[in-house]
C-alpha cells in the first residue's frame, strides 16, 4: 500500500475545518480514489468522501446548522 501524502495524511484538516480521521478499504466513486473518513471541526458531523476531494471538502450539513456547511452529501 502506498503511503499518503498531504492531504489525504491522517490529522490532515483543510481550510474548511475538515479532519482526516482515517482511510477505508472501500473505492471511491473518483478515477482510482479511495473511501477517507472525515470529522468537521465544527460540529463533529463524520461522513466519507473521495482521497481527491479532501483538500476542498465542506460538512455535508446544510450551512444553517454548521458554520463550515453546504457540502456535497458524504459516501459510503
Amino acid at each position: 500500500m502506498r503511503r499518503p501524502k498531504g492531504t489525504t495524511r491522517l490529522g490532515f484538516e483543510n481550510k474548511n475545518g475538515q479532519v482526516v480521521i482515517r482511510r477505508t478499504s472501500k473505492l471511491g466513486t473518483d478515477h482510482n480514489q479511495y473511501i477517507y473518513i472525515l470529522r468537521c471541526k465544527h460540529c463533529k458531523t463524520i461522513y466519507g468522501a473521495n482521497g481527491s476531494d479532501i483538500w476542498e471538502r465542506r460538512c455535508p450539513k446544510p450551512k444553517l446548522d454548521c458554520r463550515a456547511g453546504g457540502g456535497k452529501p458524504g459516501i459510503g
